[in-house]
């Protein structure tokens, strides 16, 4: 990968390129991506919930995400091709999610409500972590939950006392990321050799876009 300067926005400098500026964008996100914090997702059958969380996912900077139980299609309006740029695990069944979660170094915190359950803010960071969210009506599979190192839940102060799974997942992973990022610094981010095979990867669908544009024009 080139040096990045992150130190300005996307506002175009005169003369350049629309292709190079969309090269410095990616090489910006990539240059955030953590790999201290990563999303499971179960069984989650509504396409606009599923995109918006891995929507939300891109967004905070997060690059590993596990599909569990179920075939993911894209809601185009509230994935905005989020899921292009992410590292998507698909898993048939929750004990092969479990273990590929575990497996890669994670702590498991499942999303639920229990006597055990603590806010976001208090799940302990000195590991990498991983947050497993349930189906909108079922919840948590009862294998998740038994192989979980904890149980996190969204604090709520009004009258209704549920949330939408992908409001939910918003604000759960949003106070795990911002804290890993205070904690351990560029230490949470991909390593330099996974950066690298993903800039490849990057590189290698956008060179394929720009050919069929040139084709179609």
């Amino acid at each position: 990968m080139r040096s990045v300067d992150r130190t300005g926005g996307h506002d175009p400098k005169p003369g350049e390129h629309p292709a190079e500026r969309r090269l410095q964008r990616l090489e910006q996100a990539l240059a955030e991506r953590l790999a201290h914090v990563r999303c499971a997702v179960q069984a989650v059958h509504h396409r606009h919930n599923m995109s918006a969380i891995l929507r939300t996912c891109d967004a905070l900077g997060l690059h590993h995400v596990h599909l569990i139980e179920g075939h993911f299609r894209p809601s185009k309006g509230a994935a905005r091709g989020a899921e292009r740029w992410l590292d998507l695990h698909h898993h048939q069944t929750v004990e092969e999610g479990v273990a590929a979660v575990k497996a890669s170094g994670c702590t498991l915190w499942v999303a639920d409500l229990t006597d055990d359950s603590v806010p976001p803010e208090a799940i302990p960071l000195d590991r990498p972590v991983c947050l497993w969210f349930g189906a909108e009506l079922l919840g948590v599979d009862p294998v998740a939950l038994e192989a979980a190192d904890g149980v996190v839940h969204i604090p709520m102060r009004g009258l209704a006392q549920s949330l939408n799974v992908s409001v939910a997942a918003a604000l759960a992973l949003r106070a795990v990321v911002e804290r890993t990022r205070e904690l351990h610094g560029r230490a949470a981010l991909l390593p330099d050799e996974e950066r690298e095979a993903v800039w490849r990867e990057w590189i290698g669908r956008e060179e394929k876009l720009q050919e069929a544009l040139r084709q179609r024009g």
